[in-house]
């Protein structure tokens, strides 16, 4: 994993010294116990997504903001201090014409030994023209150096498409991602393609699912969010599904860690969502998860957003209270991800 710079983890206000945030760094790499989780991580972030420095042990988190105006990183050595981390804005919207209304979903990666970060972007015109687009930087630490604008992702066809993100298996590298079908009939679906490049995919692209489950189209037909973790023996993608009230929820795919993932007949589907609202817990929507792994480096962690209430403050869109929580993940004996939602975090 390349280097995150320790010096911009936190601002010398919060920390002091040097050495101080060194013997943090220190820490998060020696942590032999799991500290509990100060939950909300990050308050009024959607769509979260943390990278574990694995030399460092620290964390770089990416969301989307509120306003649906910029990208923006930061960074901490301890899950629970990734609230009071400074953030970075690194990009702004246009002011028109593509990528100028509703940034959504931002995913930082490490391709490559660069990072990019794939995001959905509209145009100020026609908001809701949504495509997928990237941005690039060469520096070891992402919150340095300069990130440029590298295009559109392009998925073979028109029409609103966002959520993507990539892993690598077995050698090769993917791309999965929500988009409209052509003839719109739904919202999204969610599709899968080689890449032949950090920008640039391998097609025809492959089905994965659509909304077609009673849980998967209550507002809205939408499968999308997808997150990619790796069992002893499976792969699984979970994805959120509906509209993006009490009503989101989680689902899960798995496939055999040797199939053909192009397959479409190698991929499984689970019936019933997987995590969902839990109204006793103060739990609603909660969705477009990611994994990482805790300061042990072993333990998995489920990172996702949720409200703690039920009734919105204007729409899905316009009420910012989606935060970034996180919980532990459990594996059961045939080695699938357990997600307790009946479980405080």
């Amino acid at each position: 994993m390349q280097k995150c710079s320790i010096i911009a983890l936190f601002t010398t206000a919060l920390l002091g010294s040097a050495a101080t945030i060194e013997a943090h760094a220190a820490d998060a790499n020696a942590n032999d116990s799991l500290v509990p989780i100060d939950n909300p991580l990050v308050l009024q972030r959607a769509d979260p997504m943390l990278v574990r420095h694995k030399d460092t042990g620290c964390y770089t988190f990416i969301g989307t903001s509120p306003k649906f105006h910029q990208i923006e990183l930061r960074q901490a050595c301890r899950l629970n201090d990734l609230k009071l981390a400074k953030p970075k804005v690194i990009w702004q919207k246009k002011k028109n014409g593509p990528m100028s209304a509703n940034i959504w979903a931002p995913e930082l990666h490490e391709v490559d030994g660069d990072w990019y970060i794939y995001f959905a972007a509209g145009e100020a015109d026609t908001p809701f023209s949504i495509r997928m687009y990237a941005l690039k930087n060469t520096h070891d630490d992402p919150m340095q150096g300069k990130w440029e604008e590298v295009g559109k992702i392009d998925s073979g066809w028109d029409s609103f498409a966002l959520d993507g993100t990539t892993f690598e298996h077995n050698g090769k590298r993917y791309y999965v991602w929500a988009q409209q079908d052509k003839e719109k009939t739904y919202n999204s679906a969610l599709w899968i393609a080689r890449m032949t490049s950090p920008t640039t995919l391998e097609l025809p692209a492959t089905l994965l699912t659509e909304p077609k489950l009673d849980w998967e189209v209550r507002g809205y037909k939408v499968n999308e969010g997808a997150a990619f973790i790796e069992g002893d023996d499976k792969v699984f993608l979970t994805y959120s599904a509906s509209a993006t009230d009490h009503r989101y929820a989680m689902g899960l795919l798995w496939a055999d860690a040797d199939a053909d993932l192009l397959d479409p007949d190698s991929w499984h589907k689970k019936e019933e969502p997987v995590f969902k609202s839990a109204p006793s817990l103060g739990r609603f929507g909660p969705g477009h998860n990611s994994f990482v792994k805790a300061s042990d480096g072993e333990t998995d962690l489920l990172i996702y957003h949720s409200r703690d209430y039920k009734e919105l403050q204007g729409s899905p869109l316009t009420d910012p209270n989606r935060h970034t929580r996180a919980r532990i993940l459990q594996w059961d004996a045939e080695g699938f991800p357990v997600f307790n939602p009946s479980v405080a975090d």
